[in-house]
C-alpha cells in the first residue's frame, strides 16, 4: 500500500466481491446495479476509477476518496526465446514484489501466479523460499496478477495455477477469496476445473480444501517416496508424516471423486532410482492419482542436479509398469528462470 493509501486508510477495492461492493455503493446512496458495473471494470484490469466510464462522476470521485485499485506495476517482463513463456516481476503499491509466469499450451493459455511474497516452507531445492516470508497476498492481489498479465500479453488466459511463490494453504483466506473472485460469473468467470492449487502438504488443509472447493484441481508436491528423503528435502515433512499425508490425499479423492496430482521433482541420486519408483508405486496404486514427473530445475547453491533423460524415462516406465498414471512435465522458461522452483531466484 502506498504512503498516501496508508495515511488515508484506503482499502483495495479489488478485494471486494459483488455482494461486498453492493454494500459499498449503497453507502453512497447508489443503486446496487452499480456494484456489478464496478466489479466488471475491475475484472477487466483497469487501474483507476476514471476508466469506469459508465459510473457517475460523483460516484467515481467518492470511490477514489475511500478506495484504491491495486493493479501491480510490471517491473520487468522477460520472454523466453525457447518457447514464448513470459515471466513478469510485479510490484504492488506497498513495494511488495512477486512473479507470475504466462505459458502457452496446445489446450490454451495458462498462468502460474504467486500466493505470497516469499515462502516459509523451506524446501531445500526451491529458490522461492530463500529469503523467507514477507507477507501473504490478498485475494484481489492474486487476481490482479491474472488481469495484469492478460493486459500485458493481449491474450486470453483460460487456466490458472497457484504454484508460484508461496504456499497457498499457508494463505488459505487469500486463496479462498481469489477463487471466489475469479470464478464469479459477474467478472472473469473462470471455471473451477480450470484452477489448480499446489500445496507442499499441509495435511489439515487438504481435507478443508476438499470440502470448500471440490471442483478445483489439487496438486501435492510430494518429491519423495518415503519419510526419510522427504524430511531431508522438505521441512514440512517434519510436521506431517508421509503416511498421514498419503492418507489425507486418499481421503480427499474418496470424498471429492477427483483425481489428485502428485508433483515429483527428480533429483539426481536422491529420489530418482528404480527402488524409489517402486516404493512410490506401492503407495499410490489402486486409487485416483496421477504423477507429474519434473526433471529438477537446477538452482545455484542447492547442490542438487537434475536427473538425466534416461533416468527420467526409466522412472516413468517403472511407474507405468505398476499401473500408475504418469507424465513428464514439459519444462518451460528455463532460460529466464521461470520454471518450477526458480521463481524469486534473481
Amino acid at each position: 500500500m502506498s504512503e498516501d493509501n496508508k495515511n488515508n486508510s484506503k482499502l483495495n477495492i479489488a478485494d471486494f466481491d459483488p455482494d461486498e461492493l453492493a454494500g459499498v455503493v449503497s453507502s453512497y446512496g447508489e443503486k446496487k446495479f452499480r456494484a456489478k458495473q464496478i466489479f466488471e471494470w475491475i475484472s477487466k484490469g483497469v487501474d483507476s476509477f476514471d476508466e469506469m466510464s459508465n459510473l457517475p462522476v460523483r460516484l467515481r470521485g467518492a470511490l477514489a476518496q475511500d478506495y484504491y485499485i491495486d493493479m501491480p506495476g510490471a517491473v520487468t517482463v522477460q520472454e523466453s526465446k525457447q518457447d514464448g513463456t513470459c515471466k513478469c516481476l510485479f510490484e504492488f503499491s506497498d513495494g511488495a514484489r512477486v512473479e507470475a509466469v504466462y505459458m502457452k499450451y496446445n489446450y490454451g493459455n495458462s498462468i502460474c501466479i504467486s500466493s505470497q511474497v516469499g515462502c516459509r516452507m523451506g524446501c531445500s531445492f526451491c529458490a522461492s523460499t530463500r529469503k523467507g516470508l514477507d507477507r501473504s497476498l490478498t485475494g484481489g492481489e492474486m487476481l490482479a496478477q491474472v488481469l495484469k498479465m492478460r493486459r500485458l500479453t493481449g491474450e486470453d488466459i483460460g487456466h490458472v495455477v497457484i504454484m508460484g511463490i508461496g504456499e497457498p494453504f499457508d494463505n488459505y483466506e487469500g486463496l479462498s477469496k481469489f477463487i471466489s473472485l475469479i470464478n464469479s460469473k459477474q467478472g472473469y468467470n473462470l471455471g473451477m476445473r480450470n484452477i489448480t492449487v499446489s500445496t507442499c502438504g499441509l495435511v489439515p488443509m487438504i481435507e478443508q480444501f476438499g470440502k470448500d472447493f471440490p471442483q478445483v484441481n489439487l496438486a501435492v508436491s510430494l518429491h519423495a517416496p518415503n519419510d526419510d528423503i522427504r524430511r531431508r528435502t522438505m521441512p514440512i515433512a517434519r510436521r506431517y508424516a508421509y503416511e498421514d499425508l498419503i492418507t489425507a490425499c486418499r481421503t480427499y479423492t474418496e470424498s471429492t471423486k477427483r483425481r489428485i496430482t502428485f508433483e515429483y521433482a527428480l533429483i539426481d541420486g536422491v529420489n530418482d532410482q528404480r527402488e524409489h519408483a517402486l516404493e512410490l508405486a506401492s503407495h499410490l496404486k489402486g486409487w485416483l492419482t496421477h504423477v507429474n514427473l519434473i526433471p529438477l530445475n537446477e538452482v545455484d547453491g542447492t547442490g542438487y542436479l537434475t536427473s538425466n533423460r534416461e533416468t527420467v524415462r526409466s522412472f516413468a516406465w517403472t511407474l507405468e509398469e505398476h499401473s500408475i498414471a504418469v507424465s513428464v512435465r514439459r519444462t518451460l522458461g528455463t532460460d529466464i528462470d521461470a520454471a518450477c522452483g526458480q521463481l524469486r531466484l534473481r
